[in-house]
């Protein structure tokens, strides 16, 4: 039996954002799951759909961009195409020039994740890569998904 603060990393109703990724026929391996190195894409799709929706990230012209400093994914079960990815998010750590998200992979109706994870983001100066502060409005989107 997982622990509280397990429990908080695998439960679906401690995640505060969802999105729907389904995979596609090349996520799978030869080992016929999705293999893992896509998980980290999943993190990364659903981390910057909320950004651009939410936030306002312009990743084409934005000053501004976040860069991955860090990455982490713990394994509990496999998906396979032609499943759906429910991916959750929420914001473990809030700081002035960086984030750190916390992910959560869910099948469709399981309350249990089949894998969890982290990512940094540092955010930067597009023109130098020089570390900043983070605007005003990632800010106020990304506190929306504290815990």
């Amino acid at each position: 039996m997982p622990t509280d603060a397990q429990q908080k990393n695998i439960s679906r109703n401690n995640y505060l954002h969802f999105l729907t990724i389904p995979t596609r026929w090349m996520d799978n391996d030869i080992y016929g799951h999705v293999n893992n190195v896509v998980y980290y894409s999943y993190f990364d799709t659903v981390i910057n759909e909320y950004l651009i929706r939410e936030g306002g990230l312009d990743i084409h012209d934005g000053g501004v961009i976040g860069v991955c400093a860090e990455s982490a994914c713990q394994y509990k079960a496999a998906f396979a195409f032609p499943e759906d990815v429910e991916a959750g998010l929420r914001v473990g750590h809030l700081g002035n020039r960086a984030v750190r998200y916390e992910i959560g992979l869910f099948q469709a109706d399981s309350e249990e994740a089949a894998a969890t994870g982290s990512f940094v983001h540092v955010f930067v100066e597009r023109a130098t890569m020089k570390a900043v502060p983070i605007p005003d409005g990632l800010r106020a989107a990304l506190a929306k998904l504290q815990i």
